[in-house]
């Protein structure tokens, strides 16, 4: 059977544009299967592992207070200031993001290189990965540890600012809902191996490997930039590079800044519903990745999740997730993006209500509603993509996305500030929660008030 004849089923009848042959099951898959390569960073990196398991722990508190106990007041307000500055960290990377995705995307676009890019930028997030086995439990290597989480973050995001754009490359507006789908749906189970193998590894005491200083969680970063580089070599290998747009002027780095306030103009001119889309965005993305970035802080500090509960609960969370988003993208195309977002972005709030008016009743809570939350997350966020993808001016998609990735940075500090400034003011990691939920909610309000042409009509 030759490349074309091979074509993922449910997406049989699209077109790639500048072939005008039938898309190959194998570019869809191995567009996919970079969500799956990358989401470790994520998943185990900062979600439920590194960061909330070992990164905020006590190894990183000052020695003196770490020696008055767990139940201590002192040890619980430090911890909290450790949670408090990754989310700063987490802020500046949010802001370095904010000033160069859409100039990056915008060359990308310029010269037809949106894989050579991509392929840069994943090799970085493999390096910060890397780096985090010289990360020893101490207070001298929080901010090494930080930095490095942050860093790999910005490259991440400048990644998915061109792995993003090339969905156009694999799939049409009939389909894209299901497509995208598909690739969050398959980072989140390749979340669930990467803790699976996790929890087995702990089980099975790391074959009698010394784990102090550790170690463990040193070993755990090495693996997850090795899964990297085993899964994301498909997306180079059979999704071909973009090809140059016409017109768009090749400028340098600080000329495109330039180019980019020309281009806003027009579209606030030619397509203004995409423009007020990206900014509404903006906040409700800002707060779904709040979820994950501060989930498992809140499980271990607020609802004393032992270290296997973390890990048993990003496991099945992921799960949930994996399958509604994957399920989702059916609804997408049926219905339209702008009713799944929506929907789903109630479901979030609901839920993380719940977690925080329940919350005196223990670990139970967390589990119920936390796991109900996470059904909600992944659709919202592969809803997105695929509304931005199905608006975005033929040959700019890149830079569309890189202002995607701007306008969500550019309110990347909402979550982390309204994270922190909860804790600050109301003096426990709970009522971070409300943080979290107040972001959600007001850019739940703000879409309500967009309608993009993805909107109009069931079908696009």
């Amino acid at each position: 059977m030759s490349d074309h004849d091979d074509v993922l089923p449910s997406i049989a009848d699209a077109r790639v544009p500048a072939e005008g042959g039938t898309i190959p099951r194998r570019r869809v898959w191995a567009w996919a299967l970079w969500d799956w390569a990358t989401q470790p960073f994520n998943t185990v990196i900062i979600t439920f592992v590194f960061v909330a398991l070992y990164l905020t722990k006590d190894g990183f508190i000052d020695p003196e207070i770490a020696a008055l106990g767990e139940d201590s007041p002192q040890v619980e307000t430090a911890l909290s200031d450790l949670a408090a500055d990754f989310g700063l960290g987490m802020t500046i990377a949010g802001i370095l993001v904010a000033l160069l995705a859409p100039v990056l995307g915008q060359r990308a676009d310029a010269t037809g290189r949106r894989k050579a890019w991509l392929g840069a930028m994943t090799a970085l997030v493999v390096a910060c990965t890397l780096g985090l086995f010289f990360v020893q439990p101490s207070p001298d290597y929080f901010w090494l540890g930080a930095g490095l989480i942050a860093l790999g973050g910005v490259f991440g995001e400048i990644a998915g600012v061109n792995y993003n754009a090339m969905i156009v490359q694999v799939t049409t507006p009939r389909s894209m809902g299901r497509v995208s789908g598909l690739g969050w749906g398959l980072g989140y189970l390749g979340g669930i191996v990467a803790l699976v193998i996790v929890v087995v590894l702990t089980e099975l005491d790391w074959f009698g490997m010394d784990t102090s200083n550790g170690m463990a969680f040193r070993v755990i970063a090495v693996g997850c930039a090795v899964w990297t580089l085993l899964f994301a070599w498909p997306v180079f290998a059979f999704v071909p590079e973009s090809t140059a747009a016409a017109g768009r002027p090749r400028v340098g780095i600080f000329q495109g800044y330039a180019v980019l306030w020309r281009d806003l103009g027009d579209l606030w001119r030619t397509a203004r519903s995409t423009l007020w889309f990206l900014l509404a965005s903006a906040v409700y993305r800002d707060g779904l990745a709040g979820v994950f970035t501060f989930g498992a802080i809140l499980a271990t500090q607020a609802f004393d999740f032992g270290d296997s509960s973390v890990i048993v609960f990003g496991i099945a969370a992921s799960a949930i997730a994996g399958v509604a988003t994957i399920i989702a993208g059916r609804f997408d195309d049926r219905l339209g993006p702008r009713r799944v977002i929506l929907f789903s972005l109630g479901g979030v709030v609901a839920a993380g209500l719940a977690v925080l008016v329940f919350n005196a009743a223990g670990a139970i809570v967390f589990w119920v509603a936390g796991l109900i939350l996470t059904a909600f997350v992944g659709p919202a966020q592969s809803a997105s993509r695929s509304l931005l993808a199905r608006v975005a001016p033929a040959g700019r998609e890149a830079e569309v996305f890189g202002l995607y990735a701007t306008t969500g940075r550019a309110a990347s500090f909402l979550a982390p500030l309204a994270w922190w400034a909860s804790i600050e003011l109301l003096g426990a990691t709970i009522w971070g929660t409300l943080g979290i939920i107040a972001v959600v909610g007001a850019g739940m309000v703000l879409l309500l008030f967009v309608k993009t042409p993805a909107d109009r009509g069931s079908r696009v």
